[in-house]
């Protein structure tokens, strides 16, 4: 029968013009003999296939008829369907369920084993980053299980398939908890609700193999850590459970399967690593005139005519760029530029009306859009094969990103995926032949897990307790299977057991604050409706800017449009226009979290966003160096290069070029005052710690005030005072003897306090300190940093050893200034030649560092001004 099975798989392939990749066949042998594993492949070649179908084949007769066994029945599971022996060293998955905690009064002798045997049983749980990737899935699932069940010579039904997320409707999560489909498609955050209900054993009673997909796009973060939290869970209650990971653009994959499996199973877990020469064009979109002193953005008007041409070659076109403020930026230039295409070009992002974004998609999957311009709303795997082109409006800021973008064309095996780089500015040329030649190399950024953040894992805790309730020292262990907590001091879990059931020690005299109470039965369990419901409508850890509605016209009637963050309509007076969903719209009131506004026309601003400037990678910043290095041997080898020269030889002549050898910095004496320019390329988030580090320290000799500005190649520091740079560098850039004397420096140079206390109300919000409030009455940003910045202050006071006021010192400084990374960062520049060089005059490398810092002072206008006589005076001295 497996043979035959097997077959029915190849001949639905064969129907479509399919012929299975070796890497597909590997991983149904796997799944079939219960292996777990992680599959890495280039997107658009077949992953989703690779996994499901392997399900079917090992599961397929568990999913589709098969009894749905309650809580009473543990220990009595049927025999697993086709009987393939487990490999050497890997537990086959055990005949009686086993693991985990038993409610009381759960398989009493007072109960009997009841059987529901007119309903499934749901074996096959998947788990999608997104809701839009959730709802696609959810359709290729349902197509591949319809075909190769209709050619089953054992007739067994096809597997049913449905998909819980937060747009699934209360009626359908009702008919599934009556009827399970055989596979369900989840969200991390679905799945820790599920995971919290009373029947969650019961739910998961029949599981039989749980994928991930996109796991690249969850390990790095706290989703990713929720997700491992909830697959601990799983296989708790059903030890044994094989996990597989899908991913496509990952450089550390023995650390993706760690965090996947957990550190003790990762050593038998597979990785199966596809070979496919699955065609990709990466170009760049040369500018005409891209200028010898460039600054951020100043092409971008300039490459909308040549990006229309793009689009009018291709049937479709995906334009993506880094923000949604630049997103509606560019919508607006296409229009302006083809106003014909009014209806045939769209806008996607975030921020946009769930109903506006599935237009968009939908017209992308028919074919009948014929560009749209979007964010990192679109680049996850969302199959849409009328795709043709991608552009990337500006640097791709990493490696993986860029690949994930390319992948979103060609969306097939065999068809030729392809994305162009749309430069902003010049700088961003020698970035697009550094990620062209990483490509080419094999050079991929690394994703890690977080390290035992004690805000999810209390979340999680009471997750646990409502969903049947746990023993402590038993979830202890459980916790400790994932890579996140294996660590996991006693000293920490004890504080996390604390605060769940009593606030910790400075809020034990509030009920509210005790959320877990240890039963007489040892269990610990939530006895609190109240409590209940509030963790369950603040379950997850994505953490935003709070956001208001855009909304025309008063409730009901009037159409929301999506969400801008409170902070911009906040500032925003009556009559005040702005540009939002590709449209001019006139600001009317803000009333009960709703901005009402109406159509109007003319100008006006754009929304800007929280996180709009992504840092750029190590590894992208490396390959930048290096093609530096080629030019300042005279090296000009790609199109990109050739198209800086001039630039570059402006540079060079004036100055320097950077190469992997040296440290390239420069002095320059203006009547503003004593400039340092260092070039380390670390991207913006380090040289902003780098920066006020060097400041600091240079104000240790001799006090003083210091004006910074930083990007992604390096940072500027002025002083209004005399300063000998040459004399002062050696010392400011020395690197620290340890990571405890950096730290302390860092504390002090910039304000660490009020950067934990900004991260400390994601912190608080996740471990359910303060709540979002609830639906229709979510709570301002101004109201959530008020409530958590008291708990900050009294924790500070009374408590300054809690777990969360720590995590939020150390996230500051791991995550937000990367103190580890910028110590790195010091100890590489040590290792390289510095190369100082007094300036007469900015050079093309100084000249955008000093137009960030105007940004800041100056108004559009002031600063055009002040720019174009700049860059008059700059290209005269050029020229002679």
């Amino acid at each position: 029968m497996a043979e035959a099975r097997a077959a029915a798989v190849v001949a639905w392939l064969a129907e479509r013009g399919w012929t299975p990749f070796p890497f597909q066949r590997e991983t149904w042998a796997l799944m079939r003999a219960r292996r777990a594993g992680l599959l890495h492949a280039t997107t658009g070649t077949g992953k989703t296939l690779a996994a499901a179908l392997g399900a079917w084949l090992a599961y397929g007769d568990d999913g589709a008829r098969r009894p749905l066994i309650r809580p009473a029945d543990a220990g009595h599971l049927p025999p697993e369907g086709e009987g393939v022996a487990s490999p050497a060293g890997v537990a086959p998955l055990p005949q009686g369920e086993g693991g985990g905690q038993r409610p009381p009064g759960e398989g009493s002798a007072a109960q009997t084993n009841i059987v529901a045997t007119a309903s499934h049983a749901l074996a096959l749980l998947w788990i999608t980053p997104m809701r839009a990737l959730a709802a696609d899935t959810e359709r290729a699932l349902r197509e591949a299980f319809a075909g190769v069940a209709a050619r089953d010579p054992s007739g067994a039904p096809a597997w049913t398939v449905g998909a819980r997320t937060g747009d699934t409707s209360a009626a359908e999560r009702a008919r599934q908890a009556r009827s399970p489909p055989s596979a369900l498609v989840t969200t991390p955050e679905s799945l820790a609700l599920m995971l919290s209900r009373p029947d969650a054993r019961e739910t998961f009673a029949g599981l039989r193999c749980v994928v991930v997909d996109e796991w690249h796009e969850l390990i790095g973060n706290k989703r990713g850590v929720l997700t491992q939290l909830g697959l601990a869970r799983l296989r708790g209650l059903r030890p044994g459970l094989p996990t597989w990971g899908l991913s496509a653009t990952l450089g550390n994959l023995g650390e993706a399967l760690r965090a996947l499996l957990g550190p003790q199973a990762a050593g038998q877990g597979a990785l199966v690593e596809a070979r496919i020469d699955k065609p990709l064009i990466v170009d760049t979109l040369l500018p005409r005139a891209p200028g010898r002193f460039p600054w951020a953005g100043h092409l971008g008007a300039a490459m909308a005519a040549a990006v229309v041409a793009e689009i009018e070659a291709a049937r479709t076109t995906l334009v993506f760029t880094n923000v949604r403020s630049q997103a509606e930026l560019w919508y607006q230039s296409l229009l302006k530029l083809r106003p014909d295409w009014a209806g045939a070009i769209a806008l996607h992002h975030g921020s946009l009306a769930r109903e506006t974004r599935d237009w968009v998609e939908q017209g992308l999957k028919a074919g009948t859009l014929k560009a749209v311009v979007c964010t990192s709303s679109l680049d996850l795997g969302v199959d849409f094969l009328p795709v043709e082109r991608v552009l990337q409006v500006g640097s791709p800021k990493g490696v993986a990103r860029l690949l994930q973008r390319a992948g979103r064309s060609g969306h097939a095996p065999g068809r030729v995926s392809r994305v162009t780089i749309v430069p902003s500015h010049a700088l961003e040329l020698i970035e697009a032949a550094a990620v062209r030649a990483a490509i080419r190399d094999g050079r991929i950024e690394s994703r890690k897990s977080p390290d035992a953040p004690l805000d999810v894992l209390a979340q999680h805790c009471v997750t646990v307790a409502l969903g049947g309730g746990f023993v402590p020292e038993d979830l202890l262990v459980e916790v400790r299977t994932t890579a996140a907590y294996a660590a996991l001091s006693d000293e920490a879990w004890r504080w996390c057991l604390d605060f769940v059931s009593k606030g910790g020690p400075t809020l034990k005299a509030y009920p509210g604050f005790r959320r877990v109470v240890p039963g007489a039965d040892g269990v610990w369990r939530v006895v609190d409706r109240d409590i209940a419901h509030r963790h369950r409508l603040n379950i997850g850890a994505i953490v935003s800017d709070a956001a208001v509605v855009v909304q025309y016209g008063p409730a009901p009637r009037g159409a929301k449009l999506g969400s801008v963050e409170e902070g911009f309509v906040a500032r925003m007076r009556a009559g005040q226009r702005f540009w939002f969903g590709g449209r001019i719209l006139e600001f009317v009131r803000l009333e009960a979290g709703t901005a009402f506004v109406k159509a109007a026309k003319g100008g006006g601003t754009t929304p800007a966003w929280a996180g709009g400037r992504m840092p750029l990678s190590t590894t992208l910043a490396d390959a930048m160096v290096e093609a530096f290095a080629r030019a300042a041997k005279g090296d000009y080898d790609s199109p990109e290069l050739a198209a800086a020269r001039p630039m570059l030889e402006v540079q060079a002549k004036w100055s320097a070029l950077p190469t992997p050898s040296t440290l390239l910095a420069e002095t320059l004496t203006s009547r503003e005052g004593w400039r340092l320019f260092v070039y380390p390329f670390a991207g913006r988030d380090i040289h902003l710690g780098l920066a006020s580090l060097v400041a600091w320290r240079a104000a240790r000799a001799e006090p003083g005030t210091f004006s910074l500005s930083v990007n992604d190649y390096g940072f500027e520091i002025l002083s209004g005072s005399s300063r000998d740079w040459a004399a002062l560098l050696p010392d400011c850039l020395a690197p620290a003897p340890d990571l405890a004397a950096l730290t302390a420096e860092v504390v002090e140079s910039l304000n660490a306090g009020e950067l934990a206390r900004r991260r400390f109300r994601d912190i608080a919000h996740i471990a359910g300190l303060v709540v979002a409030g609830y639906p229709g009455q979510r709570k301002s940003a101004k109201t959530m940093q008020a409530s958590s910045g008291l708990f900050y202050d009294v924790f500070r006071k009374y408590d300054p050893d809690n777990g969360l006021l720590r995590q939020a010192e150390r996230e500051a400084l791991d995550d937000e200034l990367d103190v580890k990374r910028l110590m790195t960062t010091l100890d590489a520049m040590a290792a390289r030649r510095l190369d100082l060089r007094p300036l007469e005059r900015a050079t093309p490398l100084a000249f955008p560092l000093m137009v960030e810092r105007f940004r800041e002072q100056l108004s559009n206008e002031t600063l055009t001004a002040r720019i174009e006589r700049m860059l008059g005076d700059l290209n005269a001295a050029a020229d002679a």
